[in-house]
This record gives structure tokens, sequence and C-alpha cells, in this order.
């Protein structure tokens, strides 16, 4: 069974920067991608970053050029850079992880993240 730990959350001015890591333990299975979702109040959750096991990266396009989404291999972790934070950007932000199929297979618990003055 996939585990996904994610950390970093907290609270953070307009303009300030956090970073976001998923630990993944794959446990024998095979993940094709992981990324970041999140869930604004009273919305949809999102998909913000992705990242597949060849690196190749895609970016919802409010967070293109602020947020960079990466790789530790050292730590198995993912890691989400957020920088130019907006109170917009307040959300609770999931770790998910792909198999094969279209939607994740595996979640994160969630971690709260909050821009604001």
């Amino acid at each position: 069974q996939v585990q996904l730990v994610e950390s970093g959350g907290g609270l953070v001015q307009p303009g300030g920067s956090l970073t976001l890591s998923c630990v993944v333990s794959e446990n024998g299975v095979r993940l094709s991608a992981v990324g970041w979702y999140r869930q604004r109040p009273g919305k949809q959750r999102e998909l913000v970053a992705g990242i597949t096991i060849q690196g190749k990266t895609n970016y919802t396009d409010s967070v293109k050029g602020r947020f960079t989404i990466s790789k530790d291999g050292a730590k198995s972790a993912v890691n989400l850079q957020m920088n130019s934070l907006k109170p917009e950007d307040t959300a609770v932000y999931y770790c998910a992880a792909w198999t094969m199929s279209r939607s994740p297979s595996y979640w994160g618990q969630g971690t709260q993240v909050t821009v604001s003055s």
C-alpha cells in the first residue's frame, strides 16, 4: 500500500514562500506520477502540479512561474516550492499519486496553507 505523508504547511504573509514536502512510500507499488492538489474554501479540489517518474512536470495556469514541483530522490519525496504566495492560494494541499489510472489512486492526509497578513 502506498503511503503519502505531507508536511510544510502553515501561515505565511502575501508574497512569502513555503515548501511542501510529500514523503512517498511505494511499498512495491509502481507509481507513474505524483502531484499536489488543493481544495480552496467553497471550491472543488484541483490539480496544482504534477511530476511523472520521468521528471515531466505540469502546472495549473494560476501557479505557473510561482510554484515548482521537484523530486528529492535521497528522501523519496516530492516537494512543492511555492513563491509569491497570494491569499487565493489559501487551501488544504493534498499529495496524490497515480499508478496507470487517469485519477489519483492514493492520497495524503492534507496540509493547510494559509496566506494572510
